[in-house]
């Protein structure tokens, strides 16, 4: 009869909350019970309510045994969850074969626990469950009592029905089960794609903000510094030439010294914040370079071509220092360095309408069998490198470069290098909106309108 448990699943977890569980079993019994009691009085099937009652009675007591034994709701193990689901699965089939067998319409609820269980399980416990559930439903085909009413008519289905209804419950557990656990597997692997791009968000955001931290404190705490510096000076020369005060002369003096020392820490780290956070828009070549600062000196050069595209504007292009769109470059030209045998181009280039950058390398290029998959998370190999060359990353770089960048109004492709006067390597190009990277700076007020009473 009817009957299925089910899992609380959540985002990369595959284990079971206990609680989640028994409420799941609660239903099914409830289930059970409404549907041999409806059998029995609405529908005059005689049915063997004694041995009925005591498989329900199984399936309630595992039920207030899960719940006595998990207060604290802790998550069951997969081991657990698979021995939990079997024993569900095995309780079900009792059920079936006191109620008829394949010729119970219920029957396809076997395949539930089997299609929940690979959304939520490994790939292991997936197959043993569905090997479970086909042995099961075999068992149940050949040993079953029928069903039977009131009145003494047995009620079948013919033969070939009942062999088309096994199939499909078999072909069912195969089909449904692989598809949900690719599914699942697929949002897991997404959902943790996206969380690493979160962190690398995070983290660009964090250095972002302290690098303004820094600049300020060290502006805020040059005064004072300045001052000790003068005081200290001044009780320097104030003491000089006493030989009684010679031991503080020298404790003056380091004070002094100290201060130029903090002085100069201080200017040092507010020349790093201001170079990293010099304003929060800026040139686009300065955009450029501050993105592929870290890989200047990894043995490949890095050149840079900025030029306006016939009928843009002149001038250079004014554009945000976010830190998607630093950390984004950042990767694509990571990943040219990696790939790239002397040489990386980075291009930027405006119209009227769009800023365009092209990440070009001297490497072999991209798998032509990968191109329409690349920014797919983990997916390693882009290359044409053998597989010693290629890096030992998680296959994230460019999903979070293309995700990021993506967040920020842009359209990321890529492609592999035709063009003539240049080697075949990788070329991966990005653009904005002009509207998305250089709005029109907002112009004067104007003239001031006297007022008019």
């Amino acid at each position: 009869m009817a009957g299925a448990t089910g899992f609380e699943i959540e985002a990369g977890n595959t284990w079971v909350r206990p609680r989640t569980l028994a409420a799941l079993r609660w239903v099914a019994a409830a289930a059970q019970v409404a549907t041999i009691v409806i059998a029995t009085y609405a529908f005059d099937i005689a049915l063997p309510l004694v041995a009925c009652g005591l498989a329900v009675a199984l399936l309630i007591l595992a039920n207030l045994a899960i719940l006595a034994t998990r207060r604290d709701n802790r998550a069951l193990s997969e081991a657990e969850a698979v021995l939990t689901l079997i024993s569900d699965l095995a309780q079900l089939a009792l059920v079936l074969s006191l109620t008829g067998g394949l010729n119970n319409p219920f029957a396809l609820l076997i395949v539930g626990p089997v299609t929940i269980a690979a959304s939520a399980l490994g790939l292991r416990s997936t197959i043993i469950l569905g090997v479970v559930t086909v042995v099961l439903v075999t068992i149940v085909a050949f040993v079953h009592l029928p069903l039977v009413t009131t009145a003494g008519v047995i009620l079948a289905v013919p033969q070939l029905f009942e062999l088309g209804f096994w199939l499909s419950i078999v072909l069912g557990v195969v089909f449904l089960s692989a598809y949900s656990h690719r599914v699942a597997t697929e949002l897991r692997g997404m959902a943790r794609a996206l969380g690493a791009t979160q962190m690398a968000l995070a983290r660009e955001q964090k250095l972002t903000d302290l690098s303004g931290v820094v600049a300020a404190t060290a502006h805020e705490l040059g005064t004072p510094l300045a001052t000790i510096k003068l005081v200290s000076g001044e009780l320097a020369r104030a003491v000089a030439g006493r030989a009684d005060l010679a031991e503080l002369h020298d404790d003056i003096r380091l004070i002094g010294e100290q201060a130029d020392r903090c002085r100069d820490i201080l200017h040092s780290m507010g020349r790093v914040g201001k170079d990293d956070l010099h304003l929060r828009r800026a040139p686009l070549g300065e955009v450029l370079r501050e993105a592929a600062e870290p890989h200047a000196a990894r043995g490949r050069r890095i050149d840079f071509v900025l030029e306006p595209d016939p009928g843009g504007a002149a001038r250079q292009p004014v554009v945000p220092r976010r830190p998607e769109i630093i950390h984004g470059l950042r990767n694509l030209i990571q990943n040219a360095v990696d790939h790239a045998r002397s040489n990386v181009l980075v291009e930027g280039s405006w119209t009227l309408e769009r800023i365009v950058v092209m990440v070009h390398d001297d490497g072999p290029g991209f798998a032509p069998n990968l191109l329409p998959r690349l920014g797919e998370p983990f997916l390693r190999g882009t290359g044409s490198l053998p597989p010693e060359a290629e890096s030992g990353g998680m296959g994230l770089g460019l999903f979070i470069a293309k995700t990021l960048l993506e967040r920020t109004g842009a359209e990321v492709e890529f492609a592999n290098g035709d063009d003539p006067d240049m080697p075949p390597g990788a070329v991966v190009r990005v653009s904005w909106p002009i509207e998305e990277m250089a709005p029109p700076e907002a112009g004067g007020l104007g003239e001031n309108v006297a007022n008019r009473l």
